[in-house]
């Protein structure tokens, strides 16, 4: 791995660093003290911070058509947001996640897999799909990231909106994505890698910086106050349990 450190916009960005995958055994035991904190549209922050759900777009069944995160996410990513160098600003992708759409996640890519590794037994290919894919589980003592509204899948973008190269896409279920893929090839990058690299750096700090941690098996994916985010902080318990969207029903049934 390369140890040099690079400059961005005048501040000096070490090396993301290697950590394990997350073994969820051990990360389903974290405690989880279940704030009462409401979710919140993204929709509602003002420039640099951008919400486009991706899944909504892309019409997978179930996906709401904004991205909803706690309210102490909120203002951590505002934070991330306002402490870009000018010209960048933050997107989110992806924030609070319905079961639903994390069940079709989970089932395209096994399914994908599966079709490319026909000679695979069924625990390589959850193996496989759990590096990406989280199981889907609503299970108060271990809810998938997702739908706790902790979790966060986020990348840049110019002073026009345009997403960033980033070294691969957002989503792409490959080793590149992995968080330190281009620190592991230390000097023998092209410009376009060497520049992707620097801006994941970037990426990570700046979210480091407000509290977040990452997965790092995606670039992309950043925690605060679910259990992954218990895990690679360090932290006792994790804040956020499952979590579900206020309808006018649900609001109305709890009032009456």
């Amino acid at each position: 791995m390369s140890k040099t450190v690079v400059t961005f916009a005048s501040v000096e960005l070490p090396p993301i660093p290697s950590r394990p995958e997350p073994d969820w055994t051990a990360l389903n035991r974290i405690p989880i003290l279940a704030e009462d904190a409401l979710l919140v549209p993204l929709s509602l922050a003002p420039e640099p911070l951008k919400a486009f759900p991706v899944y909504a777009k892309q019409d997978i069944p179930g996906a709401v058509g904004d991205c909803y995160v706690r309210e102490e996410v909120y203002r951590r990513l505002l934070g991330v947001a306002r402490s870009l160098p000018e010209g960048l600003g933050l997107v989110v992708l992806d924030g609070w996640r319905p079961w639903r759409v994390q069940q079709y996640l989970f089932d395209t890519l096994f399914e994908a897999i599966r079709t490319r590794h026909p000679d695979a037994d069924d625990d390589e290919l959850l193996a496989r799909t759990r590096e990406f894919v989280s199981v889907p589980s609503t299970d108060s003592n271990a809810p998938s990231p997702h739908l706790t509204g902790g979790a966060v899948d986020v990348t840049l973008c110019d002073e026009d909106g345009l997403l960033l190269d980033m070294g691969t896409l957002f989503d792409e279920a490959v080793p590149a994505s992995h968080s330190d893929y281009l620190e592991r090839l230390g000097d023998d990058l092209d410009e376009r890698q060497r520049l992707a690299r620097d801006r994941r750096r970037l990426l990570y700090h700046v979210m480091h910086e407000q509290g977040f941690t990452n997965l790092p098996s995606e670039w992309w994916h950043f925690d605060f106050g679910d259990q992954l985010w218990a895990l690679y902080g360090g932290h006792e318990r994790a804040l956020y349990g499952p979590a579900e969207l206020e309808t006018i029903e649900s609001r109305w049934r709890r009032q009456l």
